[in-house]
C-alpha cells in the first residue's frame, strides 16, 4: 500500500493529510516547526489516523510519495524523495488525481502578477452566469478540498511552484497572464521559472495567453488555435479592445467576420491599463466555457477588487493616495507606475535579487519625487540616480513601527496639487512587516493621520 508523506502543516498541508486520511490512505506529516499552530493543527489530524513527525526533514521509512506544498527541489525533505525515487508530486496534483468522474472542468491560469485579481474576476464572471463556481489554489481554498464538492468549474490559480510539481493536469482552458523575473532563487533560473509556468498548457483544452507580453506569447506558439488577448484591436482568435469596449474575436461562431461586446472599459475596477488585461484573460477562461456576453458585463461589474490593489485611500490636499502594497516585485510597479501621470512613488523592501534598472528608466518621466524605505532602498536609490537623476530622492532608514509614518510625511512634502502619492513597493515586505497586508494598512493609518493633522492646523 501507498504510505504517503506530506511536507508541512501548512493549509493546503493539513488539507491533503485530511483527504487522503479520509479515504483510508496511510499518511504521515513531517513539520519542523512545533508552534502552537502546528501542534493544534497535528492534534485535529491525529483524530483521522495521521502521524505528525516534529524535528528536522528526514524521509520516514517506507514512504511511496511525497507531496509537496511549494518546498523547492533542493529542500533536504524534497531532495532525499528525489534521490531515493520516491515519487513527488504537488497538492495540485494531487487534487487532480483525486478529483471524481465527471468532476468540474478547470478553468486554470498562472503568471507573474494578476492572478488573484483575475481568478475573482473569473468566479465573479461564472456566478453571474449562474454557474456555481469556486476560486481555488494559491489563492486561499486548496484544490485537494474543493474537488470533492458538486461544482459547475473551478477556476485554479496556479503558481510556478505548484505547476513545478504537476504532471498529469489537464485543465478546460489554461490562460498565462505575464511572465516577469520572480522566484529566481527557487528555480534557478528565469527559464527554469519560464517553463515551471508553461506547464499548465500541455493537456489544456484551450491556450489562452498575453498576446501583449513576449513571453506569454511564446509559451503559446507551439499549440495551434492558442487565443491572445489584448489591449489593442483584437484580429481573428483574439480578445481584445476596441475604443472603450472589450470585444470578442475569438469565442464567437465567425470570428473572421463576426466580433461580440463583452463590457466596456467603465465596467472595469479599477480601471488601469493592467486591470483590462486581467478582464479580458478572465473574460477568455469564461468564454471557453461558453459564458455569454451579458454574464461577463455582469460579473466584471459585481467583482469586488482585494484590498492593497490600487486601493484609494484618501484624498488630502488634492493629493491622491494610493494603496498598492500587494506590488511585491518589479512587474507588478510597473503597471502600477504606468496608470498615473504624476507621481511620488514610495518603493523599497525585499527585491529577492530582481532588476529595477528597467522599471525606473520606464516610470522616470512620471516621477516627481520618491521616497525609499525597507532592506533594499539603496538599489532603488542607485537606479534612481542612473535614471531619473533630476527626481528627489528621501532615504527613511530604520524598521521600527513609526517608518510609514516617516514615509509618508515626507511624501505629502513632495508631493503637489494634482501629483499621486503610489505605495507600489516592487519588493517583498517581510524585512519590515508581517506580510504585504500589514504594509499597506500601515500606509493607510499614516495617510489617516496624515489628514488629521492637515485638519488641526486649519
Amino acid at each position: 500500500m501507498t504510505l504517503t508523506c506530506v511536507a508541512g502543516l501548512g493549509v493546503s498541508g493539513s488539507a491533503v493529510a485530511r483527504a487522503l486520511a479520509e479515504r483510508g490512505e496511510p499518511v504521515v506529516v513531517v513539520e519542523e516547526t512545533e508552534g502552537e499552530r502546528q501542534l493544534a493543527a497535528a492534534a485535529e489530524l491525529a483524530a483521522v489516523g495521521v502521524r505528525t513527525l516534529f524535528g528536522p526533514p528526514v524521509l520516514p521509512e517506507g514512504v511511496t510519495r511525497l507531496v509537496t506544498t511549494g518546498w523547492a527541489p533542493h529542500h533536504p525533505l524534497v531532495a532525499a524523495a528525489l534521490g531515493s525515487g520516491v515519487e513527488v508530486v504537488g497538492e495540485v496534483e494531487l487534487a487532480w488525481r483525486l478529483r471524481p468522474e465527471h468532476a468540474a472542468p478547470w478553468l486554470a491560469l498562472t503568471g507573474t502578477n494578476g492572478k488573484t485579481t483575475v481568478v475573482r474576476m473569473l468566479t465573479s464572471i461564472l456566478l453571474a452566469a449562474g454557474r456555481k463556481a469556486l476560486a481555488v489554489g494559491n489563492v486561499g481554498v486548496p484544490v485537494v478540498r474543493a474537488v470533492a464538492e458538486p461544482y459547475d468549474a473551478l477556476a485554479v490559480e496556479l503558481s510556478s511552484f505548484q505547476l513545478h510539481w504537476s504532471s498529469t493536469l489537464a485543465p478546460h482552458a489554461a490562460a498565462i497572464l505575464n511572465i516577469a523575473p520572480d522566484h529566481l532563487d527557487w528555480h534557478g533560473s528565469m527559464e527554469a521559472y519560464a517553463a515551471a509556468k508553461g506547464r499548465i498548457y500541455e493537456r489544456a483544452g484551450t491556450v489562452i495567453y498575453n498576446a501583449d507580453d513576449p513571453e506569454a506569447t511564446r509559451l503559446a506558439a507551439p499549440y495551434p488555435g492558442a487565443v491572445g488577448f489584448t489591449l489593442r484591436v483584437p484580429k481573428r482568435g483574439e480578445v481584445g479592445v476596441v475604443e472603450d469596449l472589450l470585444v470578442d474575436r475569438a469565442f464567437v461562431a465567425d470570428p473572421v467576420e463576426a466580433a461580440e461586446e463583452l463590457a466596456t472599459l467603465a465596467d472595469v475596477r479599477p480601471f488601469a491599463p493592467h486591470n483590462v488585461a486581467n478582464a479580458l484573460a478572465a473574460a477568455a477562461l469564461a468564454r471557453s466555457l461558453g459564458v455569454p456576453s451579458e454574464a461577463v458585463r455582469q460579473g466584471l461589474r459585481d467583482f469586488v477588487p482585494d484590498p492593497h490593489r490600487l486601493a484609494h485611500v484618501d484624498r488630502v490636499g488634492e493629493v491622491d493616495y494610493i494603496d498598492d502594497s500587494k506590488a511585491t516585485n518589479p512587474h507588478a510597479a510597473a503597471a502600477a507606475l504606468s496608470s498615473y501621470p504624476s507621481i511620488v512613488w514610495i518603493a523599497g523592501g525585499q527585491l529577492k535579487g530582481a532588476d529595477v534598472d528597467d522599471l525606473v528608466r520606464q516610470a522616470a518621466p512620471r516621477l516627481r519625487g520618491a521616497v525609499l524605505l525597507g532592506a533594499d532602498r539603496a538599489r532603488i536609490a542607485e537606479a534612481l540616480a542612473r535614471h531619473a537623476p533630476n527626481v528627489p530622492v528621501v532615504d527613511v532608514p530604520g524598521q521600527d513601527t513609526g517608518v510609514m509614518d516617516r514615509v509618508v510625511t515626507e511624501a505629502a512634502r513632495l508631493a503637489s496639487p494634482g501629483d499621486t502619492v503610489l505605495l507600489s513597493p516592487s519588493g517583498a515586505s517581510l524585512d519590515m512587516f508581517p506580510g504585504y497586508p500589514a504594509r499597506g494598512e500601515a500606509f493607510a493609518r499614516a495617510v489617516r493621520e496624515l489628514r488629521l493633522r492637515r485638519e488641526r492646523e486649519r
